[in-house]
């Protein structure tokens, strides 16, 4: 009798505790999420991401406004891509950044030949940025601080600072960061623009 009041003790000691860990837990997701700063800025920025660049769903619109594709399809490392970007080389020497007129637009290609656009990105050169006595620190676009990419480099640019905004094709590993798991190049050919 004893071991047997000793157990459901235990027993129900191990259920206090789960539902203890299972509140604390679900508080500290419901913490996670509620941080209105971060989850807001980059909710907006996707958002005016769309409303900027929505046009150019049509690449001939984009190339209509200056934007032309280099690098071809820049495929990633290990999975995943960048797509074929089509940059507005005004924008990129500039040494500015504005959310709403990115210097880059992001197609993947697709498997008739079109193209779907899946972001933008955003691009300045290391030098013209820190060169600017008005921009103290990295550059930052609604709170999200862009990534910097030394020279050498693989685009053989100089240093740079850059923030895709994947803005039209969700990406599993996250909005802003610089290679998008579910883009592929293997439909990119060279020979159709």
């Amino acid at each position: 009798m004893r071991m047997e009041g000793f157990a459901i003790k235990v027993r129900y000691a191990v259920i206090g505790a789960l539902v203890l860990t299972s509140a604390w837990s679900s508080r500290g997701v419901a913490h996670a999420e509620q941080k209105p700063g971060a989850n807001f800025e980059a909710n907006a920025l996707v958002r005016l991401v769309r409303a900027s660049t929505e046009r150019f769903k049509n690449v001939a619109v984009a190339e209509a406004e200056g934007y032309v594709l280099q690098f071809g399809c820049v495929s990633g490392p290990d999975s995943g891509a960048m797509g074929m970007h089509y940059v507005k080389f005004p924008l990129v020497l500039d040494g500015e950044l504005d959310p709403t007129q990115p210097e880059i637009v992001i197609y993947e290609p697709q498997p008739d030949g079109s193209l779907k656009m899946i972001g933008a990105d955003y691009l300045v050169l290391a030098d013209a940025w820190h060169a600017n006595p008005n921009h103290l620190g990295p550059p930052q676009i609604m709170g999200q601080l862009l990534h910097l990419f030394e020279s050498p480099n693989r685009f053989g640019l100089p240093t740079f600072y850059t923030l895709h905004v994947w803005a039209w094709k969700e990406n599993p590993t996250g909005a802003f960061v610089n290679w998008h798991s579910n883009v592929s190049c293997n439909a990119y050919n060279p020979q159709i623009p």
